[in-house]
């Protein structure tokens, strides 16, 4: 069994950061359809373009191949170990996410979950919080009064926000009773009046949309872009170069899809798909059906998140501020008091 959860584990890191390359070109591509422009499409591979999808390779090879340059009285040590701490955390957090329920091959039964952790919910916002340490490092390290700054906006706004994450999903915890995200995905299966699956959003609508504002927040992207405000030469990694600065990057992509992955696994079902069981299907279809139904309700809410970043302009840091402190958070205490009487009464 160990070695099985070692490649599940393994499959889920390198799914994940093939995705979040993937992504990079989607984003270009999506960018350019809303711009009325072609996009990304210049990199070649023997004279084939293949609608830009070399791109990401080329962005990869020239991360590589740029010179790491560190700032003369930066601390050295504390400027690399920045961008890994905000890479690693970034990518452990999908251990406890699950995207199947159970693969019966014989006698063996496979959980389709990195890590099943019985306190899953509680063990991703840890992985959240510690990735703070990357950007506040990035910030401090680099001996810039406009990394210093950039630092100081990006983990004032993440801090703010992920308050607000962590008081709206407690909603979610209250009406399901588990931490466990696949206990938590099972439940949602659960039928309404007999015929409703029990998603989250039924349920948590304002939750689901606390969730979400707050959950753009803490991918730092537009319009919560302010510790990276490039027009402004702000910015935490604002002093990084070659693939340090790559790595920093690649971390806003995954942790997109870390929040889609969550909106999906507590709001919208997971794995579930509706009314499967009427299908009668065989095991191992069912499991696909579930991973796939997974992944689409992924990509769909990295769509998502890429429309509100190409329509949306970006907030002043006291209009950010002001939203995090004083309405959103708010709501959300509002939302668990709410929940609260309705589960009592």
């Amino acid at each position: 069994m160990v070695l099985i959860q070692i490649v599940l584990a393994a499959g889920v890191v390198l799914a994940v950061i093939s995705f979040a390359a993937f992504h990079t070109w989607l984003e270009r591509k999506q960018s350019a359809l809303m711009q009325d422009r072609i996009g990304a499409n210049r990199a070649t591979i023997f004279g084939f373009r293949a609608l830009g999808l070399f791109h990401p390779l080329a962005d990869a090879i020239k991360m590589f191949m740029k010179e790491d340059f560190i700032p003369a009285k930066a601390d050295k040590f504390l400027h690399t170990l920045a961008p890994l701490l905000s890479l690693t955390f970034a990518l452990v957090a999908f251990a406890a996410i699950p995207f199947g329920d159970v693969l019966r091959i014989g006698s063996l039964e496979i959980t389709l979950q990195a890590a099943p952790i019985n306190v899953g919910l509680l063990y991703v916002f840890a992985m959240l919080s510690m990735g703070v340490y990357g950007v506040i490092l990035a910030g401090l390290s680099s001996n810039s009064n406009y990394a210093f700054l950039g630092g100081l906006r990006a983990s004032s706004q993440m801090l703010a926000y992920e308050i607000t994450l962590g008081a709206t999903i407690v909603g979610i915890v209250m009406i399901y009773g588990s931490l466990d995200l696949q206990e938590i995905v099972r439940r949602q299966g659960h039928l309404l009046w007999g015929w409703l699956p029990m998603w989250g959003f039924l349920v948590q609508p304002l939750g689901l949309l606390l969730f979400l504002t707050a959950g753009i927040a803490e991918t730092k992207r537009i319009p919560y872009d302010v510790p990276e405000g490039e027009s402004e030469i702000v910015g935490y990694f604002v002093e990084y170069s070659g693939m340090k600065f790559g790595m920093f990057y690649f971390t806003d992509f995954i942790e997109t899809i870390l929040i889609a992955s969550l909106t999906t696994t507590l709001f919208f079902g997971g794995w579930q798909v509706p009314f499967l069981h009427l299908l009668r299907l065989p095991g191992l279809a069912v499991t696909l059906a579930q991973v796939l139904a997974f992944i689409l309700k992924v990509c769909f809410f990295c769509w998502l998140f890429m429309t509100v970043r190409w329509t949306l302009p970006r907030f002043r840091y006291d209009q950010l501020m002001n939203l995090g402190w004083k309405i959103v958070f708010p709501l959300s205490l509002a939302n668990l008091v709410v929940t609260a009487l309705v589960l009592l009464f």
